[in-house]
């Protein structure tokens, strides 16, 4: 049996897992504020979450694109006919995966909200330095570190003033009346955070098999590349739609508590006001920058934004010291992951 094809198969299946950790893993990300502030049932936030990510996935693949191009070169490899060098390549794209879904679990297990996307991204940094391939660190740089720290400096900035200003308008209004106002709003803003969520990280995954495909030598008979432009085959945008989906609809109550209660105590306004404002950078870097970023980093500052102006000392400052410290160890820790799994892979592989 022709072991590229096996592999090709193994390396699809594999994204598709971390597809699934990335759903239940990151559920959190949509619907913690409003399951908190009990605007939504849990079951009835996690069915409408997962509905949202199945068509936010389908509504762009500029992610996607940087994804599968702009984090390691594996051209060598995609333009060979050698099953060697195919059997290779995809050997780095499965080590990458793996290192993700590990790191992603260990996290899940703690209920510390960190980022599947940099974990994906730390995978195939770690796996590409280990088999010596092209890591387009300019890239990288461009699109990936500088929007991991300036992402969650404006969710936490924009989510504050923007909190200040909505207690503001509504300082003279009835508390109780108001509030049952903010919650019915919540679902929309649920929505909008679960929409982003399935735009910005099922993107993640078409990418990664897109490269498994061109990887494998499958590329034409998949028409990846139209006019010398990536694309992304309609059936690799449903199945990542599908296993994000049903991953969200597993839930994450790890994580949900941490986010939902842990940080701080949310009202109906401050989670709607995190929601819309993480949702609006989400699209914003999806549709104008196309970075692939952290939806998790996004939704926790906003969380801790919002939170901040009832007082500094309303945000448990030791809850998020440790959630930062988790983000700072998302991309070296998966690499780590990755690079082994890679050599013990190059120990198998021919």
């Amino acid at each position: 049996m022709d072991l590229a094809l096996v592999l090709v198969v193994v390396v699809i299946v594999i994204a598709l897992g971390f597809d699934f950790t990335n759903g239940f893993h990151d559920a959190a990300n949509a619907i913690a504020t409003s399951v908190s502030t009990r605007a939504l049932t849990p079951r009835v936030a996690l069915g409408m979450a997962a509905v949202m990510n199945v068509v936010g996935a389908l509504l762009g693949t500029e992610v996607a694109k940087t994804i599968g191009e702009g984090i390691i070169d594996i051209s060598q490899f995609t333009m060979s006919t050698e099953p060697v060098m195919q059997v290779h390549g995809l050997g780095i794209i499965l080590a990458a995966l793996i290192g993700a879904i590990t790191w992603n679990l260990i996290t899940w297990w703690f209920g510390l909200p960190s980022s599947s996307s940099h974990a994906l991204i730390g995978g195939l940094v770690g796996a590409g330095l280990a088999s010596a391939t092209d890591v387009l660190w300019g890239g990288i740089g461009m699109q990936v570190i500088i929007p991991m720290f300036a992402s969650p400096l404006v969710g936490f900035a924009l989510a504050y003033f923007l909190m200040k200003f909505v207690l503001l308008l509504v300082r003279n209004l009835p508390y109780h009346k108001t509030m049952r106002k903010f919650r019915m709003a919540q679902t929309v803003s649920a929505a909008a955070m679960a929409l982003g969520h399935g735009l910005q990280d099922a993107q993640k995954t078409m990418g990664i098999i897109v490269m498994a495909l061109l990887a494998g030598g499958y590329g034409e008979t998949h028409n990846i590349y139209v006019d010398g432009e990536l694309t992304i085959p309609f059936w690799v945008k449903m199945a990542a739609a599908l296993a994000i989906s049903a991953g969200t609809y597993a839930g994450g109550w790890r994580i949900m508590r941490t986010l939902g209660r842990k940080v701080i105590e949310l009202d109906p306004a401050r989670g709607f006001v995190a929601e819309s404002v993480a949702a609006s950078v989400l699209y914003i870097t999806a549709f104008v920058i196309h970075a692939p970023i952290s939806t998790t980093h996004t939704i926790t500052s906003a969380i801790m934004g919002v939170g901040a102006t009832k007082r500094l000392s309303a945000v448990r400052w030791g809850v998020a010291g440790n959630i930062v410290i988790a983000w700072f160890l998302t991309l070296p820790a998966a690499a780590g992951v990755a690079a082994l799994i890679y050599l013990l892979l190059h120990l198998v592989l021919p």
